[in-house]
């Protein structure tokens, strides 16, 4: 019989943090909704890896000084400054430097299919997303809507 053990998550993201730091690729089941609709909390699971190759469009682990660790995506770089914000948020960012970046989503799994970050079409799919920002709003309700 496997034990089922719940860890706060700042608990959990910060061995996840340190796995990262010793090589070690980490699957984890997401949680929340401010990576809807390319990662569904409680139902997808991501697997990260720590690499120093990050980009604008790339879903990091980040560790907010002071506050606690987000899964969220790369909008900015300007030298070791880093602008994030969640896919399923309209206007709330993160600031961070670059030493705080713990990891990288190299893949999502989502109803038994791998989807790769750095594939051409998700990199568009990204692309759009981020374009798309100022209708941002209106998309996620009717996401939302639609997913229910």
């Amino acid at each position: 019989m496997t034990e089922r053990v719940t860890l706060s998550n700042d608990l959990l993201l910060s061995e996840v943090a340190l796995m990262l730091s010793e090589g070690c690729t980490v699957t984890l089941l997401a949680k929340g909704s401010s990576m809807f609709p390319f990662i569904i909390g409680g139902c997808d699971r991501v697997v990260l890896q720590k690499t120093d190759c990050i980009q604008v469009g790339d879903i990091v682990l980040a560790y907010l000084t002071g506050r606690s660790y987000v899964l969220h995506r790369i909008y900015r770089i300007a030298d070791d400054d880093i602008i994030l914000m969640g896919d399923g948020n309209v206007s709330e960012i993160e600031r961070c430097r670059r030493e705080n970046i713990c990891g990288k989503v190299l893949r999502i799994m989502h109803s038994g299919k791998h989807i790769e970050c750095s594939s051409l079409k998700e990199r568009c799919k990204v692309r759009i997303w981020m374009a798309l920002l100022p209708f941002r709003k209106y998309i996620l309700g009717v996401c939302r809507y639609w997913y229910k």
